[in-house]
């Protein structure tokens, strides 16, 4: 169902994984990786919303580097350079806009995929109309976002024993794009640990908060994309 591709990304070019419907053309969402790269468990994430109609395209933001130990994965997170992880996020906005032959596209994210999903939501007003927030992360000084820029929708996904971002940073997090104005909604899952949505994480997954997750999500792009 899905493919490695190349695409434009501000004069250079950039690497992703595309996974698109049957039909050929849908809704469009982008989604950001975890920590540890574009692995197998993102591309399954991008087949999923195939199947569910959309074309799902996920930049690959470390350039064909994975990565299995925490360890490892947080010094490629804070080695990421931000300047050319947004030309990526962004060039694949216009791609996957090309592709599914709409204006407006939606951005989901997971953990530091779900800091990158609202850094890139504000940074590209003009085509995110709703992003998705899974246990987001932004430890990057250089990358807090200027919310006021936002005019996406914003779904908050958050795990209530999360200590990377806690459900009271989540809760302040709604709490300060309300009073911008914004759409937000942050759901926190009791019981549920950080990565609960990552079903090769056993230590970690929770079958039925992802399965919650996930129909919320679809039914939130679904009404703010279309079908």
């Amino acid at each position: 169902m899905g493919e490695m591709i190349e695409f434009p990304s501000n004069g250079s070019t950039a690497i992703g994984y595309l996974s698109t419907p049957p039909r050929g053309q849908g809704p469009g969402v982008i989604v950001i990786q975890e920590w540890w790269g574009l692995v197998d468990h993102i591309r399954k994430v991008c087949d999923r919303f195939a199947e569910a109609g959309f074309v799902a395209l996920a930049p690959d933001l470390y350039h064909g580097v994975t990565v299995a130990e925490p360890d490892e994965a947080g010094k490629a997170m804070m080695a990421l350079k931000m300047d050319q992880a947004g030309r990526d996020m962004s060039g694949a906005v216009d791609e996957v806009v090309r592709r599914s032959g709409a204006a407006r596209i939606g951005v989901i994210g997971f953990c530091m995929g779900g800091g990158l999903a609202l850094v890139l939501a504000t940074q590209r007003p003009d085509a995110v109309s709703a992003v998705v927030a899974c246990y987001g992360v932004i430890p990057w000084p250089d990358a807090q976002p200027d919310y006021a820029a936002l005019s996406a929708a914003v779904l908050g996904h958050y795990a209530g024993n999360d200590d990377f971002f806690t459900p009271a940073a989540a809760q302040a997090l709604g709490e300060q794009l309300r009073a911008l104005g914004k759409e937000a909604e942050i759901i926190i899952y009791p019981g549920t640990d950080h990565a609960f949505f990552n079903d090769t994480r056993p230590e970690v997954y929770d079958a039925e908060a992802a399965s919650a997750l996930w129909d919320r999500s679809l039914a939130f792009f679904h009404s703010h994309l279309g079908r």
